[in-house]
C-alpha cells in the first residue's frame, strides 16, 4: 500500500495576519468607558432619589452601544480589502497598457515566411547564443535547429520563421555579422516543419515499401541535389568502369555509395558541401534498400476500354523483362523506332535498364489473358524527368497511351518533380496529341527531326486517371 501524499494547505500570507492597532484602541477605550459609566450609575441608583429612572436610562445607553458597535463591525468587515491587504506576487497591471509582443513572436494577422538557413560558426562557448540574439533582433522565430559538428567548427541548419518584409539579404548579413559564414539561405515550405528523425522515418519507410523511392528519398533527405544512378555495366553489356567502395566515399560536395543493383551512385550539390551526418544518414538509406532487394508495390487497376475489353494497369519490374521482349517482336519496325529511336535490333537491350526501379517507375498494361501490350516508363534523369510510352500496334487508337501519360505525371508531381519531357518525332502525331491532352503548359524544342516536349508541372497532385471515360480520347 502506497503512502497518500498529505494535502497541500495553502498558507496565509504576513501581511494577512497584521494587526489593526487602531481599532483595538478604540475597542480598549470603550470598555474603560463603559466601566466608568456603569460604576456611576450604579452609585446614582443607589444614594440617589432617582434610581430606577436611571437604571432604565443606562440600560438604553448600553443597548445603543452594542447596536452601533455592531454597525461598525459589519462596515468593515465586508469592506473589500485594500491594495495592500493580500499579496499575490502578481506584479501590478498597468491600466490601458497593450500587451507586450515578444520580439520573435508574430501577431495573428502579421505575414511571415519559412526559410530554411545553414551558416558554420566556430566551435566555441557563445558561438550559437550570438547567432541566436541576432536572429531574434530581427524578429525571426527559430523552429527547429540541428547541429552538424566539424573538425574545426559547427554547421547550424535552421529553420526559421521570418517577417514578410525581411530581406533575404538582410538576413544573411545579420548571420555574417554574428559570426556566421558559408551561409545558405532557401524559402522552405510546411512540410519543412516535420521534426527531422519523423522525416527520415517517413523516408524510410518510403524506400522499404517500393525501390523506385530510393533517388527521391534521398533528394528529399539531402535538398537540392544531383543524383545519377552509373550501372556497372552498360546497356550494350560492356563494363563501365564505375564503383565505389562499400563504406562509400565523401569528398566536400559530393558523394558516392554502392548501388545494390550494381554499379555507382553519385550525388552532387556544389551550392553547399555535405557533411558527415549526411552521409551517414544517406549510405543508411542505401544500405537499407540493400538489404531488403528487389521489391515494386503489387497494386492493380482493372480499366474497360470502350469496346468492352478489360485491360489491367500496374507496376512493372525486371520479371517483366521476357514479357516485354515478346512485346516488342510483336510491334513494328516503324512503333520501335519512334520510342528507342536508334536500330531497332537494339530495343531488347534497353529494358533491362528501363524496367529497373532503380532508374525510375514503369507502368505495364496486360490484357485479360495476361498478354503484355503496352509499357509507360517515368525515367530520373538526374534533375529532370522523362516520360515515354510504348503501344503495341493493334492496341493502339484506343486510348492506352493517354492513360499511361496521365498516371505518369501524376506519379511525377507525387514525387514533387516541376516538369515531364518526352522525346520523340515530330510525325509522331499520336505522342504529341497525347501530351496536349494533359492540359499542361507545353514548351517545344526541335533539333534535327527530333523533338522534345517539356511539360510543367502542378504543385498540387493530380489523381491519376482510372476511369473508363478516360480511355474514350483515343490516341491520333
Amino acid at each position: 500500500m502506497t503512502d497518500m501524499p498529505e494535502p497541500h494547505v495553502p498558507t496565509a500570507s504576513p501581511r494577512a495576519h497584521r494587526h489593526h492597532w487602531r481599532r483595538d484602541v478604540t475597542e480598549l477605550a470603550a470598555l474603560f468607558m463603559a466601566v466608568a459609566v456603569a460604576d456611576g450609575l450604579s452609585n446614582l441608583v443607589a444614594h440617589g432619589p432617582d434610581g430606577p429612572f436611571l437604571l432604565v436610562a443606562s440600560a438604553i445607553a448600553l443597548v445603543a452601544s452594542a447596536a452601533f458597535h455592531i454597525w461598525w463591525a459589519r462596515r468593515h468587515s465586508h469592506a473589500p480589502p485594500g491594495e495592500a491587504a493580500i499579496d499575490t506576487g502578481a506584479a501590478p497591471a498597468t491600466t490601458g497598457a497593450a500587451p507586450t509582443v515578444h520580439a520573435g513572436a508574430h501577431a495573428p494577422g502579421h505575414e511571415s515566411q519559412l526559410w530554411r538557413m545553414r551558416t558554420t560558426v566556430r566551435d566555441e562557448p557563445g558561438s550559437l547564443a550570438s547567432l541566436c540574439t541576432a536572429l531574434a533582433h530581427s524578429r525571426v522565430d527559430i523552429l527547429t535547429l540541428q547541429t552538424h559538428p566539424l573538425g574545426d567548427g559547427t554547421v547550424d541548419e535552421f529553420l526559421l520563421r521570418a517577417p514578410a518584409d525581411l530581406p533575404a539579404a538582410r538576413l544573411t548579413r545579420e548571420v555574417a555579422a554574428a559570426g556566421g559564414h558559408d551561409t545558405w539561405l532557401e524559402r522552405a515550405d510546411a512540410h519543412d516543419l516535420v521534426d527531422t528523425p519523423t522525416r527520415v522515418l517517413s523516408l524510410a519507410t518510403r524506400t522499404a515499401l517500393d525501390a523506385a523511392e530510393l533517388p527521391l528519398a534521398l533528394r528529399q533527405l539531402l535538398g537540392r541535389c544531383s543524383i545519377h544512378s552509373l550501372p556497372a555495366v552498360s546497356v550494350t553489356g560492356r563494363p563501365t568502369g564505375e564503383s565505389a567502395p562499400v563504406e562509400g566515399v565523401l569528398e566536400a560536395t559530393t558523394m558516392r555509395l554502392r548501388d545494390p543493383s550494381g554499379g555507382v551512385i553519385t550525388i552532387e550539390r556544389p551550392h553547399l558541401p555535405f557533411t558527415p551526418t549526411e552521409f551517414a544518414r544517406a549510405r543508411a538509406l542505401v544500405e537499407l534498400d540493400a538489404r531488403l532487394g528487389p521489391r515494386i508495390p503489387r497494386s492493380q487497376d482493372v480499366l474497360t476500354l470502350p469496346e468492352g475489353n478489360e485491360i489491367t494497369v500496374r507496376r512493372a519490374g525486371q520479371d517483366d523483362v521476357e514479357a516485354a521482349k515478346e512485346m516488342h517482336e510483336r510491334c513494328s519496325d516503324r512503333t520501335l523506332s519512334m520510342r528507342y529511336h536508334g536500330p531497332v535490333g537494339d530495343a531488347d537491350r534497353y529494358l533491362n535498364h528501363l524496367l529497373s526501379p532503380r532508374y525510375g517507375r514503369t507502368l505495364a498494361v496486360q490484357t485479360a489473358s495476361g498478354r503484355l501490350v503496352a509499357l509507360g516508363h517515368l525515367l530520373w534523369d538526374g534533375d529532370e524527368t522523362e516520360v515515354a510510352l510504348l503501344v503495341e500496334d493493334s492496341w493502339q487508337r484506343r486510348g492506352i497511351g493517354s492513360e499511361l501519360l496521365g498516371r505518369l505525371v501524376a506519379l511525377a508531381v507525387e514525387a514533387g518533380c516541376e516538369s515531364v519531357y518526352a522525346v520523340t518525332q515530330s510525325s509522331n502525331t499520336a505522342m504529341v496529341a497525347a501530351m496536349r491532352g494533359l492540359g499542361l503548359p507545353l514548351d517545344y524544342q526541335i533539333e534535327e527531326g527530333t523533338l522534345v516536349i517539356t511539360a510543367r508541372l502542378p504543385r498540387t497532385p493530380v489523381p491519376a486517371r482510372e476511369s473508363a471515360q478516360s480511355l474514350e480520347r483515343a490516341e491520333r
